[in-house]
Order: structure tokens, then sequence, then C-alpha cells
């Protein structure tokens, strides 16, 4: 994500445990996340498109496991 949108923040916190045994979750972890992002590269983008945006840089990962992922996303 950093090489993609070259944030000026990025906070990234495994929230996984606090889902165990819900739909999705794995005895592993790492399965739930929120991620806070803020990048010029959203700029004039909407809430969506930058959503969107986001959870298609991390196509992989949720083809590898991820579960959920909670998003807040702003330009700047």
């Amino acid at each position: 994500m950093t090489q993609l949108f070259a944030p000026s923040e990025l906070n990234v916190r495994d929230d996984s445990a606090m889902h165990a045994g819900h739909a999705g979750a794995r005895p592993e972890g790492e399965t739930h996340y929120k991620v806070e992002i803020v990048s010029s590269a959203f700029d004039g983008k909407s809430r969506v498109e930058m959503q969107r945006a986001v959870n298609s840089a991390l196509k992989d990962e949720f083809d590898s496991g991820l579960h959920a992922l909670s998003i807040t996303a702003r330009a700047g």
C-alpha cells in the first residue's frame, strides 16, 4: 500500500482477537483489520472510490484469508 498510495499517514491495526469465534475468524488470527490512510492519491475521489481503491490494493490479502477490513481513508 505504501508504494501504491504513498500515504502521508498510515495506521494498520489487527483486530482479529476481538472477533475470535465470529464468522471468518481463524484461530491463528490475521482476519480482521482496521486501516487508516491519508494520501494525496485520493484527492478528488469520493469516499466509495477511496475504499474501493484500498480494497483493490489488498485483493491478494482477501484471497488468502483476510475476512474483514474497516477503512478510514482521507485525501491529503
